[in-house]
């Protein structure tokens, strides 16, 4: 028998198809009024049709609703067991990805699909408290490294090709990996203060002291972390953080997910979710934000007392060639966009020389999977910060 599905998630869908249904209907409706005016006047404010024409309208949206209602009152009688059914990684990463593209409607509409910001650890979340947090770690480690994923993913799935990047670097750094899954459909600017709010919670909870916390992003997740650093200008969690490493992040803007390619490359990663690449022209305030990047305002959370900045772009093509715009970078992010660098002083970012790097011949996802990348990750954070404490020296793994 396959796996059940968790009740709230059949809800979530249930309410999506029937808001779906309803936005439909509202437009055909809208047409149809306009059609029906004679020519040179505008049609009804409310977009409505009267008499017969308008009847059926209506009579679709009643029974829509009352669909609707039906399903939620009849999921609302599903066994508790289907109700706690436990998430598979697949359906978690369909999850995901639905939220990608659609994630600020499911949270304007209190959807159950909508996901919440959290963090996890060995794919558990974890409660905030001082108590629930020390009876999780009783054991100190060297401190702390926090992994923000990008758009359409979650925190399972920076695992890719049998590698993960917190699982290397906490081995061989001696820190604990916390995993950060959140809405890649909301706004950066929400979610980066949601992120900015939640690691002020973290470290007031964490019971050991952690006398390093390292914070590495993957693509949108980047723009979150720059914007969390913005919004909690010296809050005492920032002077935490000893390193800030983006990979592959639209610093300046990601200009071919114009096109909807970066869309399908994104949900091409996430199982089962190829069917949401046909709502590729679909664009969240997230997706929209990824396309332009940070606003001029919203710099590196560098200077006395921040943490170290570091950069790391791919590139499958070669920046000085005659290759279209599409075969450079990582094939969603230029290679200047991932650096930060740009012409204008006031968008350009000041990573210095040491601090960032190309990865030939990597993709976008494959940033997260690369052995070179991981042993450049290695080699940058094995450098203990002079504003930290000295880490535990353990032996570094091969990162093959």
């Amino acid at each position: 028998m396959p796996p059940s599905i968790p009740r709230d998630d059949l809800r979530g869908a249930a309410r999506l198809a029937t808001s779906g249904t309803l936005g439909v209907t509202r437009i055909v409706e809208a047409m149809h009024a306009r059609i029906r005016r004679p020519p040179g006047l505008a049609g009804p404010a409310d977009g409505k049709t009267g008499g017969l024409t308008g009847l059926v309208y209506g009579s679709v949206r009643g029974v829509t609703r009352l669909v609707g209602g039906s399903l939620d009152a009849l999921l609302a009688l599903l066994p508790e067991a289907v109700a706690q059914a436990p998430r598979r990684p697949s359906h978690d990463a369909l999850v995901a990805a639905l939220n990608g593209v659609l994630g600020d409607h499911l949270a304007a509409t209190g959807n159950p699909l909508a996901t919440p910001m959290q963090l996890a650890h060995d794919g558990a979340p974890l409660a905030l408290t001082r108590a629930a947090l020390k009876a999780r770690f009783p054991e100190p480690s060297a401190g702390l490294l926090v992994l923000v994923h990008g758009l359409c993913m979650n925190g399972r799935l920076w695992r890719r090709k049998g590698h993960d990047h917190g699982e290397f670097l906490a081995q061989a750094l001696g820190l604990t990996p916390l995993y950060l899954t959140y809405n890649t459909g909301l706004p950066v600017a929400e979610n980066g203060r949601q992120f900015a709010a939640l690691m002020a919670q973290l470290l007031r909870a964490w019971p050991h002291r952690a006398p390093r916390v390292v914070i590495l992003a993957h693509s949108m997740g980047g723009l979150v972390s720059r914007s969390a650093f913005h919004q909690a200008g010296r809050a005492a969690w920032t002077r935490r953080v000893s390193d800030f490493v983006s990979l592959g992040t639209p610093h300046l803007g990601a200009p071919l997910e114009k096109a909807g390619a970066g869309i399908d490359l994104l949900l091409g990663a996430a199982p089962y979710a190829a069917p949401l690449a046909r709502l590729g022209k679909v664009r969240s305030r997230g997706i929209t934000d990824l396309r332009h990047g940070l606003p001029p305002e919203v710099g590196l959370p560098d200077g006395p007392g921040g943490p170290r900045c570091w950069a790391m772009a791919g590139a499958i093509g070669q920046e000085a060639s005659c290759l279209p715009p599409r075969l450079l970078g990582d094939g969603l992010v230029r290679v200047a966009s991932g650096l930060g660098q740009h012409a204008d002083p006031a968008r350009h970012l000041p990573y210095p020389a040491e601090r960032r790097w190309v990865a030939q011949g990597v993709g976008h996802l494959d940033l997260l999977s690369s052995r070179a990348v991981a042993r450049r990750l290695l080699e940058w954070l094995g450098e203990t910060p002079l504003s930290a404490p000295a880490a535990r020296t353990r032996r570094r793994p091969s990162a093959g």
